[in-house]
C-alpha cells in the first residue's frame, strides 16, 4: 500500500506536467535554483566544516531550524497549494493507519521541496567528512529532520482539516498568516544589525535553537565533530522522542478527520440588502463596478493585494529607518501607485465562469472596462493621495507634495488603462473561486511570470512622459516643475485611462467568447 501511494504520487506528478508546457518550465527553473543551492551549501559546508566547524555547526541549525518552521507554517498559511494525496480523498477507502501515515510522509518527499530538503539534510551531514563519528550520526540525525519536516507539514494541515472546510476560515487564516511572513525582511534587518554589533549573536541564537525542536536534529553532527559526543547523541534522542510525539498528533488528527470528515456549513444570510449595487447608478458601467467592489471586500484573492500593498509600505518604512535613509520613505506612494493599478491586470481571469454573465446581458466591453477601473478607483485614488501626500508633511518637505501626486498619479491612471487593456487581451491561470488567494494552479508559473514582465515594461514605457518634469524638478531645474508634473500626471493619466478601457472594450467586444474559454478551463 505504501508503494501504491508513491507510485500514485508520481502519476499525478508526470500528469501534471503534461498538462502544459508551462508546468516543465516552473519544474525546470525550480530544479535549477534547488541543484544551485545544494551545489553552493555544499562548498560552503567542506570548506567550513574544514576551517571553522563552530561556525558550520551554527549555520547548519539556523538554516535547519529555518526549514522545519517553513515546512510546518507554509502548508497552513498556503492551504491547497499541494494537496494532490489529501487524506479526505481516502475516507471511502479501508487503508491501514499506519501504512497510509507512512505514504503520504514519503509522498510529500516526491517534489522539488521535498528532495532539496533531503538533499540538503543529507549534504550537511556527509560535509563532515573529516569527522567520520559525526557523518555516522549526522545521517540518521539529517533523516530524523527530514521526517520531521515533512509531519510538521501534515500535521499543520491534519489540524486544520475541520476548520479548513470553511471557506471563511481559509480566507481569514491564509490573509492573516500571510503578514508575518511579510516582516522577515526587517527581522533579518535586524539580525543584521545585532550581528554587527554583538559578533557571537548567531551562535548564542543557534544554542538555543539547538535545544528546541527546530534545530535539536541539526546540531547532532556538529556537537559529535566538536567533541562533545554525549550531547549529540543526547539531542539525537530527543528529536527521535519528538518525531514519535509528532507522529502519534498526526495520526489522531488523520483518524478522526477520516472517521468525521469535515463539511460546510451553510451560513445565513440577511435578504433584501443590495450592498454596493445601491450605491452605483443603474446603469452598465455603475452594475459592473458594484460587482466588482463586491469582489475586492469580499473574495480573498482581491482582499490580499489590500492587506499586503500596506504592508510592504511598513516594511519599507522599518527597512529604511533601519537603514537611516528617511528620504527613500518618499517612494511609498509610487510603490502604492504601482500595485493597486497592477491589481486589475488579471481581474477576468478571476471572474472564471461568472463572466459569462456579461455576455449573455449583452454588456458592452467599455462598460466592463470601466466599471472594474471605477471600482478600483473608489479605495485606489485616496490610498495613493494619502501614501504621495503624508510621507513629504512628515519629512518635513512639503515643496514635493506637487511632483509626488503628479508621479503618482499618472501611475495610477495609465497603469489602470494598461491593465484594462492586459486582462482583456493575456489571461493566465489563477487560484480558482473558493481557493487559498495564495495557490499556484499547476502550469500556470511561466505564462504568469512573461505577462507580468511583459505588463511592467509597459508600464515603464507609458510612464516615461511623467518622469520628464518629475527629473527637471529633482535635478533643481525649478520648483515650478512640480506642478507641471501635477498637471501631466493628472491629464496624461486621464488620457491614457481612457484610451486603455476603449482599446481594452474593442478586444472584449471581438474577442468575449475566446476570453470565457480560456478562462473559464484551469489548465
Amino acid at each position: 500500500m505504501v508503494a501504491h501511494l508513491l507510485k500514485l504520487k508520481l502519476i499525478l506528478l508526470r500528469n501534471s506536467i503534461k498538462r502544459s508546457p508551462w508546468q516543465i518550465v516552473g519544474i525546470a527553473f525550480g530544479a535549477l535554483y534547488g541543484l544551485g543551492i545544494l551545489g553552493l551549501m555544499l562548498a560552503g559546508l567542506f570548506f567550513l566544516t574544514f576551517n571553522d566547524p563552530e561556525l558550520a555547526r551554527t549555520l547548519v541549525v539556523l538554516g535547519g531550524s529555518a526549514a522545519v518552521l517553513g515546512w510546518a507554517v507554509i502548508p497552513v498559511v498556503a492551504t491547497g497549494v499541494d494537496m494532490t494525496l489529501d487524506p479526505a480523498r481516502f475516507v471511502t477507502f479501508a487503508i491501514p493507519m499506519r501504512q497510509m501515515i507512512l505514504g503520504l510522509a514519503l509522498a510529500s518527499l516526491i517534489g522539488i521541496p521535498g528532495i532539496i530538503t533531503l538533499g540538503a539534510a543529507l549534504i550537511q551531514a556527509v560535509a563532515w567528512w573529516q569527522y567520520p563519528a559525526a557523518v555516522l550520526a549526522g545521517i540518521p540525525a539529517a533523516l530524523v529532520a527530514v521526517l520531521t519536516c515533512v509531519v510538521m507539514a501534515r500535521l499543520g494541515v491534519a489540524a486544520t482539516t475541520s476548520l479548513a472546510s470553511s471557506r471563511r476560515f481559509k480566507d481569514v487564516s491564509g490573509l492573516v498568516l500571510i503578514v508575518p511572513l511579510m516582516f522577515i525582511g526587517p527581522v533579518i534587518g535586524f539580525t543584521a544589525t545585532a550581528i554587527t554589533v554583538e559578533g557571537d549573536f548567531l551562535a548564542r541564537m543557534a544554542g538555543i535553537l539547538a535545544w528546541t525542536p527546530l534545530g535539536v536534529a541539526w546540531a547532532v553532527p556538529g556537537d559529535v565533530a566538536l567533541g562533545n559526543a554525549g550531547t549529540g547523541l543526547l539531542r539525537l534522542l530527543i528529536s527521535v522522542l519528538f518525531l514519535a510525539l509528532i507522529s502519534w498528533a498526526w495520526k489522531a488528527l488523520l483518524a478522526r478527520a477520516l472517521v468525521t470528515p469535515a463539511h460546510n456549513a451553510t451560513a445565513s444570510r440577511s435578504a433584501g440588502k443590495l450592498g454596493f449595487f445601491a450605491r452605483f447608478p443603474a446603469t452598465p458601467t455603475g452594475a459592473v463596478a458594484a460587482r466588482a467592489l463586491t469582489y475586492w471586500v469580499r473574495d480573498p484573492r482581491y482582499s490580499a493585494s489590500l492587506i499586503i500593498v500596506p504592508v510592504l509600505a511598513v516594511v519599507l518604512i522599518f527597512a529604511v529607518q533601519t537603514e537611516g535613509l528617511p528620504p527613500v520613505v518618499l517612494g511609498i506612494g509610487p510603490l502604492v501607485a504601482f500595485l493597486l493599478a497592477f491589481g486589475i491586470s488579471a481581474d477576468i481571469s478571476y471572474d472564471n465562469t461568472a463572466f459569462a454573465l456579461h455576455l449573455s446581458t449583452g454588456l458592452s466591453g467599455t462598460a466592463d472596462r470601466a466599471g472594474r477601473a471605477l471600482a478600483c478607483l473608489v479605495f485606489a485614488l485616496p490610498a495613493t493621495l494619502a501614501a504621495a501626500v503624508v510621507p513629504p508633511i512628515v519629512l518635513g518637505r512639503p515643496e514635493d507634495i506637487p511632483v509626488l501626486l503628479g508621479l503618482c498619479l499618472g501611475l495610477l491612471l495609465n497603469g489602470l488603462g494598461l491593465s484594462s487593456v492586459f486582462s482583456a487581451r493575456y489571461t493566465y491561470n489563477v487560484p480558482l473561486p473558493g481557493e487559498n488567494a495564495f495557490k499556484t494552479p499547476p502550469g500556470s508559473t511561466g505564462r504568469t511570470m512573461l505577462v507580468q514582465f511583459l505588463w511592467m515594461g509597459m508600464q515603464f514605457v507609458i510612464t516615461l512622459p511623467l518622469l520628464v518634469p518629475a527629473g527637471l524638478y529633482v535635478f533643481g531645474l525649478g520648483s515650478a516643475w512640480g506642478w507641471v508634473s501635477l498637471a501631466v500626471g493628472v491629464v496624461y493619466g486621464a488620457a491614457a485611462m481612457v484610451a486603455g478601457i476603449r482599446i481594452g472594450g474593442r478586444w472584449l467586444d471581438k474577442r468575449g467568447p475566446e476570453v470565457l474559454q480560456a478562462v473559464s478551463v484551469n489548465k
